[in-house]
């Protein structure tokens, strides 16, 4: 039984928790490949409201297998605070398992972060000082704390000694911040590894296991691909890669075990952080976006930057990911605007338009978009199931993104809540 991969479509912040939640009630195994606890899902159950950070939604279905993969970074505090407010609302974690390869954040990771972000001042990336980057530095540079580390209390004080010796000449020279000791860190980390110790597994066989007894595995990553280190608007990006090619080695599966790829992007376009952002607006619609879609982060709280749906961009997820079907979530934000836009080029400077992704980073950031105006509706559509249950003007909206990227939309979000969607899915 291949995989299926949910990805992020656009700067992140997509609604892909309630797309996963959805698609979750019917698979096997949920997996996550990537990120930390910098990204965050909320899903709607009914009158119950869960902010997932770490842990897959999966973990709401009983009997699902939930991974937690080796490309993901881990902060133990983090997730075992996760985990006990899970417990406390009764959902069992029987079949939690995280990866002994998903390294760890420590406490100098998110010190270095916050440290770096203040050093650079009006030049700041925008992270959101949890310690991810540093943490895949770390692993990039083979210095990193794994999970499985808390196994061995020898090993990992041996570890933490080899990476605070740079690690506190940083702090210590650097960014005037305290030294650390390793005996502490790990004494802090003492109770973390007793809770952590049951969920701790080799994840990649696990999920080989699934797939060859013909189980249906979903595979879900964080962020959007336009916060892609490799692919998305550097240096504002993420410290990994949420596009789908990823899912192979944060997970530990061969390419060819993947066989349907679903693009996430909401009805119009936000971003939290800095970074350029083509669409962005600050006016009476970015306002209605902003209220009606309740954009504020799940993880920080921040406040998102808003804008319409950028095609250009969308196209250009598509490609990286090699999208199968698109999931379009919150298009009910926008009922009650006159006009709504659709970027279909940007402009340069120069003049020239560009239906494709610049590569270039100095055109991107100078580029205006072209927009293509159409009627908007003020219909409510939080009751609509059926994809005729929409207004005329909200169909051609939806038709004329699938037609411009070039992929079926197979999920229409319409409301908050975990089945307020037009679904058209056949898994």
């Amino acid at each position: 039984m291949p995989a299926t991969v949910v990805v992020g479509a656009q700067w992140g912040d997509e609604g892909k928790g309630k797309v996963v939640d959805l698609l979750a009630e019917r698979s096997d195994v949920v997996a996550r490949y990537q990120g930390g606890n910098n990204a965050g899902h909320t899903i709607v159950a009914g009158d119950e409201t869960y902010k997932l950070h770490l842990v897959p939604s999966g973990i709401l279905y009983p009997g699902t297998l939930c991974v937690i993969g080796s490309g993901t970074v881990v902060d133990p505090a983090a997730l075992v605070k996760e985990l006990d407010a899970l417990e406390e609302r009764g959902i069992a974690l029987d079949t939690l398992r995280l990866s002994g390869n998903a390294h760890l954040i420590m406490p100098y990771h998110i010190a270095l972060d916050g440290a770096s972000e203040m050093k650079l001042g009006r030049f700041s990336i925008g992270t959101t000082r949890r310690g991810i980057g540093p943490c895949y530095q770390d692993k990039a540079a083979r210095t990193g704390i794994r999970a499985q580390d808390l196994l061995d209390t020898k090993i990992l004080v041996a570890k933490l000694r080899i990476a605070l010796e740079s690690k506190n000449e940083l702090l210590e020279v650097l960014y005037k911040q305290p030294r650390m000791d390793a005996e502490e860190i790990a004494e802090g980390l003492l109770p973390h590894a007793e809770r952590l110790r049951p969920f701790i597994a080799d994840t990649s066989l696990l999920v080989d296991e699934a797939l060859r007894a013909g189980r249906r595995v979903l595979l879900e990553g964080a962020q959007g691909t336009m916060l892609d280190i490799d692919h998305g608007t550097y240096p504002f990006v993420t410290s990994s890669n949420p596009i789908a090619g990823a899912a192979c080695s944060g997970i530990g599966l061969g390419p060819t075990r993947i066989d349907r790829v679903l693009g996430v992007s909401k009805a119009y376009t936000t971003r939290v952080g800095e970074g350029p952002f083509p669409t962005e607006i600050d006016d009476a619609a970015g306002e209605h976006m902003l209220r009606q879609g309740n954009e504020f982060g799940t993880t920080t709280g921040r406040q998102r930057r808003c804008g319409w749906l950028d095609l250009v961009a969308l196209r250009y997820a598509s490609r990286l990911s090699g999208f199968t079907e698109l999931a379009l979530t919150k298009l009910d934000v926008l009922s009650g605007l006159d006009t709504v836009r659709l970027c279909v080029a940007y402009r340069t400077k120069e003049g020239q338009e560009l239906t494709e992704m610049p590569y270039h980073q100095t055109v991107f950031h100078s580029c205006t978009p072209v927009y293509r105006d159409m009627p908007g509706w003020n219909d409510d559509l939080t009751g609509a199931r059926e994809l005729e249950d929409l207004p005329a003007a909200a169909r051609d909206y939806v038709d004329a993104i699938a037609k411009v990227v070039e992929v079926p939309i197979t999920l229409i979000g319409t409301g908050q809540g975990r089945h307020q969607i037009i679904d058209r899915v056949e898994i």
